[in-house]
């Protein structure tokens, strides 16, 4: 993958308002040669950027950009670091690795990752641009043990938000991922570290899909979703704002309440709840109804027999 130099990230905000630009127009721009600004759009496409040329007309982006704004994010998040990295191997392990100089609710995002986890060590397909990838430090005085829930907890802030800002729709699949109608649109992930008796240190990742490009969509494995099927996005910015500041209050409570206090909020929200589900856990493969989850952020799990069977981990899928 190519790297996001300035030059060429000079010529990527030339090319975001989705409109033709003439090699001409953005040699001249960028001092640089025509056959120049070809050789650079070919590494701004190994990004995955879908970047088309017509004869006579130029270079156009497939889909305008609205690139992440550091500025404006943070003088609207203040007091919270926000840093901007536009193209990264995956913002959680680099909050992770700053733990010891980041305050609650720091927050790192990035245009592309090259090396995004998803759940269980997958990977995370990442075009420049396409999605939210945001990165959120927290801190638990309580230790590890408090953390029970709180991907669930996150989970409930981003569809909330999404729902406040226009994007009805959205459901949650236990733990830690959103779909719509069925289809995956965003994952969380959280990691910890800490010691026995110790605070908790928590990084809290997430990859919401907004707009993939055409040449990225083949990649993905599994049905997805993007949030531009709901409506458009007029203001990515702003979304972030809006989910990182719905993060930080749902923390907030969560450090006062745990996951009992958000209990009723993922059952309304649990794309699952009341559907024949199997649980998989390695080998063993359970089958049920979706009850829901307990006081504890546990799946619950209705047998045929009518017993009610909780698990803290494990993956769910809708029995075929």
């Amino acid at each position: 993958m190519a790297e996001l130099t300035p030059l060429r990230e000079r010529l990527l905000r030339h090319l975001a308002d989705g409109q033709f630009h003439s090699g001409e127009q953005l040699g001249d721009a960028l001092s640089i040669s025509r056959a120049a600004v070809s050789k650079h759009v070919q590494a701004l496409k190994s990004l995955g950027l879908d970047i088309y040329s017509v004869s006579g007309k130029g270079y156009r982006l497939a889909v305008p950009l609205q690139l992440l704004d550091a500025a404006r994010l943070s003088r609207e998040l203040a007091p919270a670091r926000v840093e901007v990295v536009p193209v990264i191997g995956s913002t959680n392990q680099y909050w992770l690795e700053q733990t010891e100089q980041l305050n609650k609710g720091d927050l790192c995002l990035a245009e592309c990752q090259t090396s995004g986890r998803g759940r269980r060590g997958r990977s995370w397909i990442s075009p420049f641009g396409g999605q939210l990838v945001m990165s959120m430090y927290w801190r638990l005085e309580q230790g590890m043990a408090a953390a029970m829930g709180l991907s669930l907890v996150v989970g409930i802030a981003v569809v909330e938000a999404l729902e406040r800002a226009g994007f009805g729709g959205v459901a949650l699949k236990w733990p830690n991922d959103l779909y719509l109608n069925g289809r995956k649109l965003a994952g969380i992930l959280v990691e910890m570290s800490g010691t026995a008796g110790g605070p908790c240190h928590l990084v809290i990742g997430m990859g919401l899909n907004m707009v993939l490009p055409q040449s990225e969509q083949d990649k993905i494995t599994q049905p997805w979703a993007e949030l531009a099927e709901l409506g458009d996005i007029t203001d990515r910015n702003g979304l972030v704002v809006a989910l990182a500041t719905a993060w930080q209050q749902a923390l907030v409570h969560f450090e006062q309440e745990g996951i009992a206090g958000f209990r009723e909020r993922w059952n309304r929200l649990d794309y699952f709840n009341g559907k024949p589900v199997r649980v998989l856990m390695g080998e063993l493969q359970v089958h049920g109804t979706a009850r829901g989850i307990d006081e504890q952020g546990a799946l619950l799990l209705e047998l045929e027999n009518g017993d009610i069977k909780r698990y803290l981990g494990g993956e769910i899928s809708l029995r075929g």
